[in-house]
């Protein structure tokens, strides 16, 4: 049995991801801060769920305590490291920057130590898309130049980029950075845009629109996303003897066993198309407060996920109303409403 070490077991993705490599026979150990960033109690739902399984660890500890990651880690002995944890938010960012050094930069370091020391035989970490920032030319290709990052939080996730590619140059570990779209499902954050449009719209208060409605997001619902990551698992770069065998379409590195991949839908949805599906969905209409740009924000998101699809054979398939559905089933039967 082959076992996956998850940092953010707890938060929306590392529990739909846990779910799937527990159905598929994997063991997991999950490890989670369980901050209160938003609602613990949704956090700890989520890993009593997952301990129902025999092959879940639930272990609580913060990324920037590294005693406790490595002690971890060196007796789990976890074949590979999939990296979730983050501080997370685009907004929060502005608020408490801090925070986005201690978990994203410190953090990170520390868990590419222990797959250092351990050898794993890949290690995955999440980005997003927001390193991509400024740039205008799409779909987003993950061979392209981003130096334009727009908020610290994008800054902290590209900066994890650059530490991931010395490592695994250094030290010959394989490395996959995913840039994630725009996630959403069932179990979602509380901060996220579907979260609480569906919950202004059925408690009938004001839902906040940006830059008037004229915003496009590549929507990636979160089992689609999961299973891309489930796939890059297997997909361990390698380091190339030449640059010259790297095809064309691949962002592998020349110098180092690493490579960087998008996962998203590859379909660009404008916002106010998505609260229309919302409120079909909650059988009501929006109470809209239209506002301008928000600092950090872009007006469009929209991955080109072709390198995906060529080094699993999957693509990212849901529709955004049949995964909007889902969403507001799941949060009337949660909240009971």
């Amino acid at each position: 049995m082959r076992k996956v070490l998850i940092t953010g077991s707890a938060g929306f993705i590392g529990f739909h991801l846990s779910q799937l490599l527990l159905q598929e026979g994997f063991a997991v150990v999950g490890y989670d801060g369980m901050t209160d960033y938003y609602d613990v109690r949704l956090k700890e739902r989520r890993h009593q769920m997952l301990l129902q399984n025999e092959h879940f660890g639930a272990h609580v500890g913060m990324l920037e305590d590294f005693d406790r990651l490595h002690d971890l880690a060196l007796v789990e002995k976890p074949d590979v490291i999939v990296h979730l944890a983050a501080q997370a938010g685009v907004r929060y960012s502005l608020e408490n920057p801090r925070a986005y050094i201690d978990a994203n930069i410190v953090g990170t370091f520390n868990v590419m130590e222990c797959a250092r020391e351990l050898a794993v035989d890949h290690l995955l970490m999440a980005s997003t898309s927001s390193v991509y920032g400024a740039n205008e030319d799409m779909p987003f290709d993950e061979r392209e130049k981003c130096d334009t990052q727009m908020t610290l939080y994008a800054a902290t996730k590209k900066a994890n980029e650059s530490m991931a590619h010395s490592y695994a140059h250094l030290w010959n570990l394989p490395t996959t950075m995913f840039r994630f779209f725009t996630v959403y499902g069932p179990w979602g954050r509380p901060d996220m845009a579907l979260f609480k449009f569906t919950k202004g719209i059925l408690e009938g208060t004001p839902i906040d629109i940006y830059n008037h409605g004229e915003m496009y997001r590549d929507f990636t619902f979160v089992t689609d996303l999961v299973r891309g990551i489930r796939l890059l698992i297997d997909a361990v770069p390698e380091k190339p003897e030449n640059a010259e065998d790297v095809a064309d379409y691949d962002s592998l590195s020349p110098a180092a066993p690493f490579r960087v991949v998008n996962i998203g839908n590859s379909d660009k949805v404008r916002l106010m198309d998505f609260v229309e599906a919302i409120e079909i969905e909650c059988g009501r209409e929006a109470v809209k407060n239209f506002m301008g740009m928000q600092k950090g924000d872009v007006p469009a998101t929209w991955a080109d996920a072709t390198l995906l699809h060529k080094l699993t054979g999957y693509r990212p398939q849901t529709d955004v109303k049949e995964g909007i559905r889902q969403f507001v089933a799941w949060y009337r039967d949660y909240y009971g409403v």
